[in-house]
């Protein structure tokens, strides 16, 4: 048996900001991993972190309030919010954010300019500051300790306020790329997981990797710890004060999936590491549950020839592809659907839309439609201007073609062009809207003024078809807390000993995605909650 005072269910931001949390507070930590790497979905992630009225806003002198963030968030609200995680959120946000800088687990600056998603809502900030990004970390610094972050091998050597995901205009020269690659440097979620990683190692908190958990522990009421796995040999852990589960979601775990979500998921964007542990061990200990038909929706793009190194189908959510001139999407009638700009997380609601006469969801499957001009100037996943279309991308040289491809009516496709290159010549897009909100234009073509960063006619050969998928970045439903993130049992009443973070958990603001970084936000904040509770408990 080990014994300690505070057990920590998964590796990645939530659950790194826990043992961090929870040791500068006093307890002993034990930091618990089911697979041989650390990060899981933080790693693979952009990195950045929405918090209202953050540090680095205050010190920049710009306006934010928690008057605003709590209208923003209750002016989007169908429901799912709790008031009392929310105001947790909003309230702990900065304290959470100026505690892991204090300690060097986090070193994060204002993304310019990045706006919030909802910008018609009060509290909104259109000019962006509540999102934050990752400064440079270089990998030399974990030692042996750098190959066990997920994708590690996978280089990401620049920031992302550095790349058009973030607003730059043009990405760094590819010599300062190469050097930072020489020197092993890294941003995005890479950056975050790295440097809490560094922290908690510089504490002597070293996960313990390849540990499966099987049940919780209990002494009456309270959860004492864990019975686990390791190496096919059964291990229990004991926690004197708790044990926080920030083991992520459950998109991974095809019957869950199938179970609670409310619309049709085919291609999660996040790694296969996100199979539901926690929500089985909450469930197993009683737990009330939270927003489970609810998760972090983005459209996303099945890249056939890069699956993940354990064998699974790979996506990724798609932003610039669908923003950027040249391009529409449309459905199974060869009609557009929606702003093709909006951002992800509402814009995958879309993808629900249930037909009765069919009897099957009327925007799926979906294509993107692109032509020789964006082909020469855009990227497509992880293909870059200029280098080939890759095979499985469907082409032909009239659009009559590309649909006989695809399997949609010719002259319905043929139609719905011409109709948008007319709307997009004249700048104006009435069936939708593309290309009026601050947002739509963020990952448009900043090269052009107006709307004709995201509006531009499709009209050159060869055309281009590639399938749009349902997809998420991770669930965001779980078992409910109290703003403390003790986990609460079906009475309401708090489980003792039991708390929870992240994907893990249902998320302080229900499925509201207030803006980039809106899930890293809460984790963050919600771990550091966690990692004080426990450690204060029966301290």
């Amino acid at each position: 048996m080990i014994e300690t005072d505070v057990i920590i269910l998964g590796t990645g931001a939530a659950g790194m900001a826990a043992a961090l949390a929870a040791h500068e507070t006093g307890a002993e930590v034990l930091l618990v991993e089911r697979f041989d790497r650390v990060g899981g979905t933080s790693a693979i992630s952009g990195g950045v972190i929405w918090v209202a009225d953050n540090p680095q806003m205050r010190e920049a002198g710009m306006a934010d309030s928690r008057a605003d963030a709590l209208a923003y968030f209750r002016s989007l609200d169908h429901g799912d919010l709790v008031d009392e995680t929310l105001e947790a959120f909003v309230d702990r946000g900065p304290e959470a954010l100026a505690f892991l800088e204090s300690i060097d687990a986090l070193k994060v600056a204002v993304l310019p300019g990045y706006p919030d998603y909802y910008l018609d809502r009060p509290g909104a900030k259109p000019e962006g500051s509540r999102a934050l990004d990752h400064d440079l970390f270089s990998l030399g610094e974990l030692g042996e300790w750098a190959e066990r972050i997920y994708a590690i091998e996978e280089p990401k050597p620049l920031m992302l306020r550095e790349t058009p995901l973030g607003g730059a205009t043009a990405m760094p020269p590819m010599e300062v790329l190469g050097e930072r690659m020489a020197t092993r440097q890294c941003g995005f979620g890479q950056a975050m997981v790295a440097r809490l990683l560094k922290a908690c190692l510089a504490r002597g908190i070293e996960p313990m990797l390849g540990v499966s958990t099987r049940h919780l522990l209990r002494d009456g009421a309270r959860i004492t710890g864990v019975e686990a796995e390791q190496n096919g040999q059964p291990i229990t852990l004991h926690a004197r004060r708790g044990v926080v589960i920030a083991t992520g979601g459950f998109e991974w775990d095809a019957e869950m999936r199938q179970t609670f979500l409310r619309g049709p998921v085919t291609a999660p964007a996040s790694p296969p590491t996100a199979k539901g542990e926690g929500l089985k061990l909450a469930m197993q200990a009683g737990a009330k549950l939270g927003n489970m038909t609810s998760a972090w929706w983005a459209p996303t793009l099945v890249t056939p020839d890069q699956p993940w190194a354990s064998g699974e189908q790979r996506a990724q959510i798609i932003l610039i592809e669908r923003t950027v001139p040249h391009s529409i999407m449309v459905n199974r009638s060869g009609r557009r659907f929606c702003n093709e700009a909006a951002n992800y997380s509402a814009l995958g609601g879309v993808f629900h839309q249930f037909d009765p006469a069919n009897y099957d969801y009327r925007n799926l499957p979906a294509y993107l439609i692109f032509d020789a001009q964006y082909a020469a100037r855009y990227p497509l996943g992880t293909r870059q201007p200029g280098q080939p279309i890759p095979d499985w991308v469907m082409r032909a040289d009239t659009l009559e073609g590309l649909a006989a491809q695809i399997g949609i009516d010719g002259a319905a496709l043929g139609e719905t062009v011409a109709r948008f290159n007319t709307h997009a010549d004249a700048g104006h897009d009435p069936d939708f809207g593309r290309g009026t909100s601050a947002y739509d234009h963020f990952y448009g073509d900043r090269s052009r003024e107006g709307t004709a960063v995201t509006l531009g006619a499709i009209g050159e050969a060869p055309f281009y078809a590639v399938e749009i998928a349902s997809g998420l970045l991770g669930t965001n439903g779980g078992p409910r807390t109290d703003g403390q993130a003790r986990i609460l049992g079906h009475d309401g009443e708090i489980i003792p000993g039991l708390l929870g973070a992240g994907n893990a958990i249902a998320c302080p603001t229900g499925g509201i995605y207030a803006g980039a970084g809106g899930t890293l936000g809460p984790a963050l904040t919600f771990g550091y909650l966690a990692g004080r509770t426990a450690a204060l408990a029966n301290a």
